[in-house]
């Protein structure tokens, strides 16, 4: 395939079975985020790279000096308007092979690690949906604030940490080590409290922070929610024996 003026060679073998890996008797939860890019039940975080933020400000810059240059078809392109092309294509495919490393990688440590692995079955389309308008009732053809600016912000986070691809290749190579990955109903999963199974919106106060009111355990939220996540995946793979 060719990204720019560059060519790849894709590469693809068939196998009857695939090896599994040694067991390794481990079990583990995890919780995708955006301030981590996940964590998982037994109390480890994957930092986020945020690449796409880092080349955030070389990308407006390219993309700024390719918006100078009127819109033509490729073969009536001049030659500066060409190199400028390439260059904010060149700094999209960067991204894009980075996000895709750092996915591979950590798939790659978390199945070596663990036989089963649990997460949460996020509908990530419907997470980047933008908010609905909200018309002000006392004045025609007025809005209400509606979060929209705050929204697109966080899809853009969304967007930058890859969870929909990670996912897609954690499950590819869980398949061929011979591991087993199960993904479970997300809701309630950082309001629970893990040791007396209270449920409320307000165990969680911040982002980072859970407080359950009604035992008094402390923890991280993203922690709690892999430890949830993990107790769900086990519960639902011991009703549903292989």
């Amino acid at each position: 395939k060719r990204e720019g003026h560059k060519w790849f060679v894709v590469l693809t073998a068939e196998q009857d079975r695939p090896q599994p890996l040694p067991a390794t008797g481990s079990v583990a939860g995890i919780d995708v985020g955006i301030a981590h890019f996940l964590a998982d039940s037994n109390g480890a975080f994957v930092p986020n790279p945020c690449h796409g933020r880092r080349g955030a400000a070389k990308l407006q810059v390219a993309q700024q000096v390719l918006a100078r240059f009127p819109r033509r078809k490729a073969k009536d392109r001049t030659a500066n308007h060409r190199r400028a092309v390439d260059k904010v294509a060149q700094l999209h495919g960067k991204v894009r092979r980075q996000r895709l490393d750092h996915a591979h990688k950590t798939a790659l440590s978390l199945v070596r690690a663990h036989d089963f692995i649990a997460h949460e079955d996020l509908k990530i389309r419907n997470m980047n949906k933008a908010p609905a308008p909200r018309p002000d009732p006392g004045q025609a053809g007025a809005f209400l604030a509606n979060g929209a600016a705050a929204k697109a912000g966080l899809n853009t986070s969304i967007h930058d940490a890859g969870w929909g691809v990670f996912l897609t290749i954690l499950h590819a190579k869980a398949e061929s080590a011979g591991r087993e990955v199960i993904a479970v109903d997300p809701r309630n999963t950082s309001r629970t409290c893990p040791e007396c199974g209270h449920t409320a919106k307000e165990n969680r106060p911040t982002q980072e922070k859970f407080h359950c009111l009604s035992c008094g355990h402390t923890a991280h939220a993203d922690t709690v929610g892999a430890t949830n996540v993990l107790r769900a995946g086990l519960v639902r793979r011991n009703a549903n024996p292989a």
